[in-house]
């Protein structure tokens, strides 16, 4: 694996583009650097994802991926890609962040597949209605957390302590002639132990949770 970071040129020959490659909008913004982040790994019609991906600001992409970027469009300054490959034990400590679109399940009957649905609104679907905006935070941290803690136990790793949800927005990514892809994005932020590297590094390059094509799933790890 490898980790970049890839940079819009600024080169005064984009700057007519500015305004299409950085929209202000953030639904648009997630659209336009889908597409962007794409131009650096789409060598072939038929090429299936390979890679992971977050906006850490305006114009600025962190990538983890299986092949190294290559720019042949000329849209990106690109940092020389690291190998990602760390070592790792049980019982190691980190201090991560998540970008993730965090979904749960849901069927009504056994013979039924389970409909995907946002964890957050699963849990205010239980509430009584009246109640539902006074306690909206309360369950977004339980019920984002209880998220978190079953992709640990799938994916060899545990949270330590609790978790903070620093973001939580909806994106609403039109499609022309379909259906707009609509979606919540909670942003993590904490700490968590190691509990078993083989499956921890593995999950890592898959990412975690749903919606990764739009820069959600990859989580940046360091050691405290």
């Amino acid at each position: 694996m490898f980790l970049t970071r890839a940079r819009l040129r600024r080169d005064r020959g984009l700057e007519p583009l500015a305004a299409l490659l950085l929209p202000q909008g953030g639904d648009a913004r997630v659209d336009i650097g889908h597409r962007l982040v794409w131009t650096l790994f789409g060598d072939t019609a038929d090429r299936r994802r390979d890679f992971l991906w977050r906006e850490q600001e305006p114009g600025v992409f962190l990538l983890l991926s299986a092949r190294a970027p290559e720019d042949r469009a000329g849209l990106f300054a690109l940092d020389p890609p690291k190998p990602f490959a760390p070592l790792l034990a049980t019982g190691d400590r980190l201090a991560f962040l998540l970008r993730a679109n965090a979904v749960v399940a849901r069927s009504s009957g056994p013979d039924i597949r389970g409909k995907r649905q946002d964890v957050v609104a699963d849990a205010l679907a239980r509430l009584p209605v009246a109640e539902r905006a006074e306690r909206r935070r309360e369950v977004l941290g339980e019920a984002a957390n209880g998220w978190l803690a079953r992709q640990g136990a799938a994916g060899g790793f545990r949270p330590v302590g609790e978790v903070a949800v620093e973001g939580d927005e909806w994106r609403r990514i039109r499609r022309e002639g379909n259906k707009p892809i609509t979606f919540n994005v909670l942003d993590f932020a904490g700490r968590l132990e190691v509990t078993e590297p083989d499956k921890f590094l593995p999950a890592l390059a898959r990412g975690f949770g749903r919606a990764k094509a739009f820069g959600c799933g990859l989580m940046l790890i360091r050691r405290t």
